[in-house]
This record gives structure tokens, C-alpha cells and sequence, in this order.
């Protein structure tokens, strides 16, 4: 265990950084896509709910 830890800290030709970097850009990408993901899901939400509150406010506001 400890030798592959120790090949990775001594690796001259970078592989090793070529790789960290190509796994922090996958990270960031998949991030991303979620927060876009996510923000999409709430502003559907919010929608709705603004929705129905006006909805709920004009009914009162015809009952009066």
C-alpha cells in the first residue's frame, strides 16, 4: 500500500497530475449539470406555488 503512494509522489512525467486534473474536471462537470439541475427543479416549484397562492388570494379577494 504504501509503495503505490510512494510511485505517485516520485512520478516524474505527470501522469499522476494529468489525472487529478482530468478527475477535478469530471467532478466540476457533474456538479454543475446537478446545481443546473436542481435550480430548474425549483423554480418549477416556486412556479407552482406562486401559482396557487394567487389563485388562493383572487378567491378570497372575489368571496369578499
Amino acid at each position: 500500500m504504501y509503495m503505490n503512494y510512494k510511485k505517485i509522489l516520485n512520478d516524474k512525467k505527470g501522469q499522476g497530475s494529468a489525472e487529478m486534473i482530468l478527475l477535478m474536471g469530471a467532478i466540476l462537470a457533474i456538479v454543475l449539470v446537478a446545481g443546473v439541475y436542481l435550480f430548474n427543479i425549483s423554480s418549477t416549484i416556486n412556479s407552482s406555488l406562486k401559482k396557487v397562492i394567487e389563485s388562493g388570494r383572487d378567491s378570497i379577494i372575489n368571496k369578499i
